[in-house]
């Protein structure tokens, strides 16, 4: 059986973004569908087409969402529970990549066309793009591990 870096490094190899790769590579064994994980997870791609948060991040973001969301309105602890992973998640990330947020990533805005050009003319979405997917995964892994 592929393990998770495999399966969401295979999504992303086969065109679907970041954030579907991450978000989908967990998704299934939660009872989501693969195919709705990648409807759900498709408008987070490239930090939500504007060079936002990584999709990436956004992806591993709802996993932590999906097995320890708030459902109950009058559970702070929960609530915060899941909080405190986001925050512990988002500083894992940045001390590996040393920020969440796609342009500082690529180092380009992929929302600006002449940027753009300059991402894929260097190829970063093939370069970077999987580095971030990779990193993402391994840290959600650890963290649900601990």
């Amino acid at each position: 059986m592929m393990n998770k870096v495999d399966r969401a490094l295979q999504l992303f190899s086969n065109n679907y973004n970041c954030s579907q790769a991450v978000f989908t590579a967990f998704a299934t064994e939660d009872g989501i569908s693969e195919e709705l994980a990648l409807k759900l997870a498709t408008a987070f791609g490239g930090g939500a087409r504007n060079g936002e948060i990584c999709g990436a991040v956004s992806g591993a973001l709802m996993v932590l969402g999906l097995k320890f969301g708030h459902i109950h309105s009058e559970d702070e602890e929960e609530k915060q529970r899941v909080y405190s992973l986001t925050m512990e998640f988002t500083t894992r990330f940045k001390e590996k990549n040393n920020s969440i947020v796609c342009r500082d990533l690529l180092g380009y805005d992929l929302s600006k066309e002449d940027e753009f050009e300059i991402i894929a003319s260097k190829g970063l979405c093939k370069t970077v793009c999987p580095l971030m997917v990779k990193d993402a995964v391994e840290i959600l892994e650890q963290m649900l591990n601990e």
